[in-house]
């Protein structure tokens, strides 16, 4: 039998530690929230975002997005009563597909950015479904065009772990707000008052 030679040697072995490396990494990724490193995260303005929609018309759901949200979140695992999230969403940063209506949203008719340029939301509570213990239930405090008001948020945890050289947990929201509670009335009720609010974020452990 002829021996193995050095180069095919070397090749099994790092084949062998690429593997060991791959299923490593994967072992380090968990989608059970009891096991999140508690602490302080920062949302990842690359990988956040809020998506909306609205009727139109009855014609269509109008769809866009909200970028470069900034967001901080206390997680308690163990106490999950305890966890906290604020953001700041800088409604300048809308994107709806349409120029034109990027410059009226930034109008009284809608946010009026030259008065209140951000919208906020502040976290009041989050209580985690018994039966399943990957979602939540988050109720805050959102203040848009300067009137506050409850909003509840639906959480969905994705997963977390050691992601790019930092360790990451992802969460997905959904929520539902009446733009008219917020003052913005325009061409009600032929444009819809239900605004519709899905959530997604990464978060970076500080």
């Amino acid at each position: 039998m002829r021996p193995v030679s050095r180069i095919a040697l070397a090749g099994v072995l790092s084949l062998g530690f690429l593997a060991a490396g791959a299923v490593g990494a994967q072992q380090a990724l968990t989608r059970v929230p009891a096991e999140v490193q508690a602490g302080s995260y920062k949302l990842d303005p690359a990988h956040g975002k809020i998506t909306w929609s609205v009727d139109h018309l009855g014609f269509s759901t109008y769809v866009g997005q909200f970028v470069n949200v900034q967001a901080d979140l206390t997680l308690d695992p163990a106490n999950p009563a305890n966890s906290r999230l604020t953001a700041t969403i800088p409604l300048t940063e809308v994107d709806s597909n349409s120029d034109g209506l990027d410059a009226h949203l930034q109008t009284p008719d809608f946010f009026d950015t030259a008065n209140h340029p951000v919208a906020t939301f502040v976290s009041r509570s989050v209580a985690v479904d018994s039966d399943a213990p990957s979602e939540a239930t988050v109720v805050g405090d959102l203040t848009l065009r300067g009137v506050t008001r409850p909003v509840t948020m639906e959480v969905e945890f994705n997963q977390a772990g050691q992601s790019m050289g930092a360790y990451k947990a992802g969460f997905d929201g959904e929520a539902t707000i009446r733009r008219s509670d917020f003052g913005i009335n325009f061409a009600l009720p032929a444009l819809g008052d239900e605004v519709k609010l899905h959530i997604e974020g990464e978060f970076v452990r500080q």
